[in-house]
């Protein structure tokens, strides 16, 4: 399938696509991962995974774009959700250099920034290894994906 939009949707009820992130899930804020919710998951899914990512956020490492706010995988195929705060499932490494969830913060007069939470579905449960970075992650399940797609938000401060 390659790394294209697919039918699946997500959602969140803490905030609308394409609209202002609550405080509460910044780090500017109680810094809690936002609860997210999916629908129209593709047949023979086994797994998800779900990456944060900044794309207006100065450059981190050379080579790559933006800033990661959050890596979570090993999500079982059949679970439609997750909470808010989620403390389950695997945590890879974010830009912060630590593992879970880090919400947006973006400097005080740097304008809006846009924040994808992408949802992965993979046709295999991998059972991949705690600590993987985004790009990690992305070149062990690209085989396997099976769907994506993305809820966007907006962040400033």
């Amino acid at each position: 399938m390659g790394f294209a939009l697919s039918d699946m949707q997500l959602t969140s009820p803490g905030f609308e696509n394409r609209g202002q992130i609550p405080q509460k899930y910044t780090g500017y804020g109680e810094d809690v991962s936002p609860p997210l919710e999916w629908t129209k998951v593709p047949e023979g899914t086994r797994s998800f995974a779900i990456i944060c990512h900044d794309p207006d956020a100065p450059l981190v490492e050379p080579g790559t774009y933006g800033f990661v706010h959050w890596v979570l995988y090993n999500i079982a195929g059949d679970v439609s959700g997750i909470p808010e705060g989620c403390p389950d499932y695997t945590m890879g490494v974010n830009n912060f250099n630590e593992k879970g969830y880090k919400g947006p913060k973006p400097p005080p007069g740097h304008g809006i920034h846009h924040y994808f939470w992408w949802l992965l579905a993979l046709n295999k449960d991998l059972k991949l290894e705690s600590g993987l970075t985004q790009w990690q992650l992305l070149e062990k399940i690209e085989p396997h994906l099976i769907g994506m797609n993305r809820l966007v938000g907006i962040y400033e401060k």
